[in-house]
């Protein structure tokens, strides 16, 4: 497996794979600007065909320069099981301590077994503290929508090392 920063052209399928993998997808508009604007904080895990078999997408908040917040993480379903969301996160720690970046942020919905179980993980092969904290409630959600979005908690690591 390859561990790149996305190109151009990775967009659509960074929505494809969002879509095939039960994330809350957004626009495909959404996955191109993405890999164009925040190419350099986020990645993709090709096969050795070429063919993209997962990401990570995420940013440095401005207003908190030595934080990353990791908007996605997703697996395509016949990779699950071989640790790829796993080394995509290790690559993508190690990439921003490089950059001077010290926590790692996400959410995570608190029926979200999996994610919570990779991000204590993380932080425990690390040595880094790990925080939860509510976040986003569904009141923050459109609540006019056929399934509501459910509450989302934050998750805080670091100081990364």
């Amino acid at each position: 497996m390859t561990l790149e920063p996305p190109s151009l052209d990775d967009g659509r399928h960074l929505w494809q794979l969002a879509r095939g993998s039960g994330l809350d997808v957004n626009s495909p508009y959404a996955y191109v600007l993405w890999c164009r604007d925040f190419a350099a904080t986020s990645l993709v895990a090709r096969d050795d065909t070429g063919a993209l078999r997962g990401f990570v997408t995420g940013y440095v908040r401005p207003e908190a320069p030595d934080t990353y917040f990791l908007w996605q993480v997703a697996v395509d379903s016949a990779f699950r099981g071989r640790r790829l969301a796993r080394r995509m996160l290790d690559r993508i720690g190690s990439r921003l301590v490089e950059r001077g970046v010290h926590y790692l942020e996400a959410t995570v919905t608190p029926d979200n077994t999996a994610s919570r179980a990779l991000f204590a993980s993380f932080a425990r092969d690390r040595s880094a503290p790990l925080s939860w904290t509510p976040l986003f409630e569904r009141a923050h959600f459109p609540s006019d929508v056929p399934e509501p979005h459910d509450p989302e908690d934050l998750v805080r690591i670091g100081p990364l090392r």
